[in-house]
């Protein structure tokens, strides 16, 4: 089986993602550090795995790092190993973690949350009208970053002041070229940060998800605080990161597909489409890291051994043409059936997938209302992937707004 060698600077995704669907659909894998893993590449095999009870979260079952060969400043530590929380473990372990989490996210609960996302989108898009006509606007540090950060803040009880520390200290986190000198500081400083925010929730506790997990360990269900404080370091992580890249993913896809987006614009697609197509074909995780083989398992015409480390590459099954037809390397908002697997399959799907839509249906629409003449301010080819394994994350987005909508002559 041909190795390939993700590559940790990202310059060409796609490409490396037709590479692992063409070696698939388990391909062996050379992560950044010289991490050997495998990866499941084709839709339908990864459906199958992430059910299957021999696929694991536990660690311990990994051959390479039972052997010691994981060395502990691994700049993807912090995603292969990121402490006890409902990410990384299973059954019943599981079941308990996640249970207060899902409870603070169905849908019935984050539908209650669109009165202020659409608070938090409109007075964004105003700071965004403020901007000197014609000059170009960085659209993910202006908008896409500022209305899932304060979401998720809100849901878990952060404030506001902690958000510039965060951000510097996620970049760092996610980023493949963070020295392995300062990785083992920067997860200290990242307990550090939260685990002041639970004390502080301790002291004054609110209506907020840190609030009731501290509650909840305290009325007997047994959360530890390693676990209060891994369950909001995820989430925070999660909830803000693959939001960010939905949206500047959409636009950047609808920029580039003009004809798309008149019909969208003129209502004859609907935003729903949009949304979903784009978490199919740039879905906003490239790879998730990490779980193990308990025993040998059958992965098509191969094998995935036992004791051996497997990553979901949803950048390539997204693109998968056995699901989604010969036009699936295609972007196309009205593609029906859309039934990619972008937020996750299994025990483990994202928690978050019902908000992380929420926020997209509402920025992405009001945006463009808004700003009708958006455009590109760099030719498409130019825009650069942050050197992120597990997120297809852009360094910025710059566009010209145009005229706002109601501002015109």
């Amino acid at each position: 089986m041909t190795r390939i060698a993700l590559d940790p600077f990202v310059r060409d995704l796609d490409g490396e993602s037709a590479a692992l669907r063409a070696a698939g659909p388990l391909a062996e894998v050379e992560l950044p550090g010289g991490v050997h893993v495998y990866a499941v590449t084709h839709h339908a095999e990864a459906r199958a795995l992430l059910t299957d009870s021999r696929v694991v979260k536990d660690i311990n079952v990994w051959n390479a790092w039972r052997r010691g060969e994981i060395p502990m400043d691994w700049p993807l530590m912090g995603l292969a190993n990121p402490g006890r929380s409902m990410l990384t473990v299973d059954g019943a372990d599981h079941r308990r973690l996640r249970t207060l989490v899902a409870q603070a996210l169905t849908v019935r609960r984050v539908e209650r949350l669109r009165e202020g996302i659409e608070a938090l989108t409109n007075a964004s898009l105003e700071k965004l009208a403020a901007h000197p006509a014609g000059e170009p606007v960085d659209l993910k540090a202006e908008f896409a970053y500022p209305l899932p950060m304060n979401v998720i803040s809100e849901l878990m009880g952060v404030d506001a002041a902690d958000h510039p520390r965060l951000k510097e200290l996620f970049e760092k986190f996610f980023s493949t070229q963070t020295p392995p000198e300062e990785f083992v500081q920067l997860m200290a400083d990242l307990d550090t940060l939260f685990r002041r925010i639970i004390e502080d929730k301790r002291a004054n506790p609110g209506d907020d998800l840190t609030s009731a997990l501290i509650a909840a360990s305290e009325n007997g269900d047994h959360l530890t605080d390693e676990e209060i404080l891994n369950t909001l370091q995820l989430i925070i992580a999660a909830g803000h990161e693959t939001t960010i890249s939905l949206i500047v993913n959409a636009v950047k896809a609808l920029q580039t597909h003009p004809e798309q987006r008149k019909k969208v614009l003129d209502g004859e697609i609907g935003w729903d489409g949009v949304i979903e197509e784009t978490l199919r074909w740039n879905t906003p995780t490239s790879h998730v890291l990490i779980r193990f083989a308990t025993e040998d398992i059958e992965v098509g015409d191969k094998i995935l051994p036992k004791g051996e480390a497997l990553i979901v590459s949803f950048a390539a099954l997204g693109r998968d043409e056995r699901q989604h037809g010969p036009t699936a390397g295609e972007f196309d908002a009205t593609r029906t059936p859309n039934r990619h697997i972008a937020f996750g399959h299994g025990p483990h799907v994202c928690p978050g997938a019902a908000l992380s839509r929420l926020e997209a249906g509402i920025a992405l629409p009001a945006l463009y209302e808004k700003f009708p003449e958006l455009e590109l301010a760099v030719p498409a080819s130019e825009l650069r992937n942050k050197p992120i394994v597990t997120q297809n994350d852009l360094y910025e987005l710059p566009v010209k707004l145009g005229c706002p909508f109601g501002h015109g002559e």
